[in-house]
Parts: structure tokens; sequence; C-alpha cells
């Protein structure tokens, strides 16, 4: 170093000249660190996929409650794939059957309690433009990666507190009274604590995309082990991590910023127990249940963790597998259900 020092000291012209180099270098490397990362990247401007989202809450809520046989035939004829699955999911009742569902959604639109609610809901959602945009730049991604997937249309409703989403091959429902921000104090009194912090407002694209690619893709394994979940779930959060690049992780892992930290401090800690203990290959679903579904915390590892951790830690592996394999494509990855192969081949190694 003191060598070098002494150059850069006895020939100003050589300094300069090595100062340009390691400046030109260093951006190189940072330029090629940037495209390594974002190798997925594309112009969401070209060849947009637009979304526009069907307000059949609007509608619903807009009815005229004097008049309900009108509204109803307008619903009808207006939502004709999308009612009659509504009602038979939320209303319980089959859509021939109009005389019940004009009778449910005068119940529904008079009763107090959800007066006030749906009321919050159309506040909440008066615009959604922003959340259209979120979403069309996403499918817009799908729908070149994977231009042969029919992506859904996609409807905002309001249920009661009955369902946050619905769907099936040509749609997917969201229900807006399930995203009145995480200090709506109604939330309280029907679900528990833990769900709460992801029921926002800011929570609905991400949703919305996420359950689009949970629906494309289904998991393919014969010996349905923790390994197996854990990385099919991670290649879908990688895929939604691509899809929605400017949505920070423990946004799209529905963590709040002290939850992420924590997963990332204890990394290794936490891949260490599952070798440890020798969960990694257990097929008990009771147990994989523990590190795969929505919990207030990940009870086999610690009170102090998030709730799905095995999905987090899934996708921090394929994360890695992406990294050290370059030429995989994000149809290779979605192809590939060797699990174990790909836990050989990512390298990982918190």
């Amino acid at each position: 170093m003191r060598f070098f020092r002494y150059i850069l000291k006895e020939t100003p012209k050589m300094k300069k000249t090595t100062i340009l180099t390691i400046s030109i270098c260093c951006l190189v490397i940072l330029l090629g660190s940037c495209s390594k990362k974002n190798r997925f990247e594309i112009d969401v401007t070209k060849n947009r996929y637009e979304v526009k989202i069907h307000r059949f809450d609007k509608d619903l809520l807009s009815l005229d409650t004097t008049k309900m046989k009108p509204g109803v035939d307008r619903l009808y004829a207006k939502y004709k794939d999308f009612l009659p699955v509504f009602t038979a999911t939320i209303l319980d009742t089959a859509a021939t059957d109009t005389p019940a569902v004009r009778t449910l959604f005068h119940q529904f639109l008079t009763d107090t309690t959800f007066k006030a609610v749906n009321k919050k809901a159309l506040q909440t959602f008066t615009d959604v433009s922003d959340i259209e945009k979120q979403v069309s730049d996403a499918y817009t991604y799908i729908h070149y990666y994977f231009p042969e997937v029919q992506l859904p249309e996609v409807y905002f409703f309001v249920s009661g507190f009955n369902r946050s989403v619905m769907m099936n091959n040509k749609f997917i429902g969201v229900g807006t009274d399930f995203y009145l921000g995480s200090n709506y104090p109604a939330y309280k009194n029907f679900t528990y604590q833990y769900m709460i912090y992801n029921m926002r407002r800011e929570c609905v694209a991400t949703d919305l995309v996420s359950a689009t690619l949970f629906r494309m893709f289904v998991m393919n394994s014969s010996e349905y082990r923790l390994l197996d979940n854990m990385l099919f779930r991670g290649k879908v959060m990688y895929l939604l991590s691509v899809f929605m690049p400017n949505e920070k992780p423990e946004n799209i892992m529905g963590y709040t910023q002290a939850q992420w930290k924590w997963s990332k401090t204890n990394e290794k800690q936490i891949w260490g127990y599952i070798i440890d203990q020798k969960h990694l290959f257990s097929t008990d679903v009771q147990l994989i249940r523990k590190y795969m579904n929505d919990a207030p915390f990940t009870a086999t590892v610690s009170q102090d963790s998030p709730g799905r951790l095995g999905t987090w830690l899934g996708w921090q592996i394929v994360e890695s597998y992406m990294s050290k394999n370059p030429k995989v494509s994000l149809t290779d990855l979605m192809k590939e259900n060797n699990y174990q192969k790909m836990l050989e081949d990512s390298g990982y190694r918190p």
C-alpha cells in the first residue's frame, strides 16, 4: 500500500490515469452487479397489459334499497360471470334465486354495523388508479415471461367480512372491506391481531399478484417434504419480487420492518435449527404447517419470530439459487421440481 501511494505521489499524470481507471472499473463492477441483480427487468411501458378493476363493490353499495329489483337486475346484467359466483360463495344462494338475492342484499345494505364498514370501504377505495398501475405493471411482467397464461379479470367487492379473495379461471375478486387499515377498530372484534398488519390498502396490489401467481403454479412433489414446501413457495416469492421490483422485500413478505430484520439477523440460527432438528426432509404435515402457515410466530423456532419462516427461508434459498445459476430462466425455475437438487445448486450458506 505504501508503494502504491508513493507512485501516485511521484507521478501526477499516472495518478490521474490510475484514478480514472479505478473509477471506470468501479463503475463497470457496479453496473455489472446491478445488471445481475435486475437481469429480469423489462420496460413495462412496452406491450403493456392494462388492468381495469371492475367495481362491483361500488355498484352494489349504490343500490337503492327502496327499489331493489331493478337495481339487482342491473347487477345481473353487468356482472354475468362474477355475480353468480359471488351469490354462491358469499350469500350461499343460487344465482337464479333472485328474490332471495334481493332480500340478502337488502339486509346487508341496511345493517347498521356494515353500513359503517361499507362507507369506510368506499372512502378508502374512491380512486384505485394507483392499484391498477401496480397490478398492470406486474401483469405486464407475467405476460412477458409467461405469455401462455390467461390472466384474470380483477374485481372489487364487499362481503361483510366474509371473504377476502375469490378466484376462478376467469377472475380474481378482492374484498375491499378487508383492507381498511391496521388501525380500523372493527377488525379487533373478528380477526386475530397478527393478521391485522396486512389489512391495509397498501397490501392490495401485492396480495392480488401473489394470489394470481399461486393459482398459476401448483406444487409438484411426490414427497411433500418441508424442503419441497419451502422452495416451492420460495419460487413464487422470488417471482413476486421480480414482478414487483419497486416493492420492499418486507412488504412482499407481509412482514413489518422489525420482523424482516429479526429474520435476517437470525437467519443462520434458523437454518441451523432446522438442520439440527432434522426437520428439512420431514413429511409431518403438522410440522410443515407450523413453518408455512400464517401465525403470530413460527412455533417450532421462537416466540420472537414472525410466522411463515419456512416461506421466508425458502425465498432466501431461491435467491441464492438464481444468483449462483445465472443461465436459469424464470420458466426453468418454475419447472424445476427437484428441490433437493435446487438446494444443492443454490450453495446456500447463511
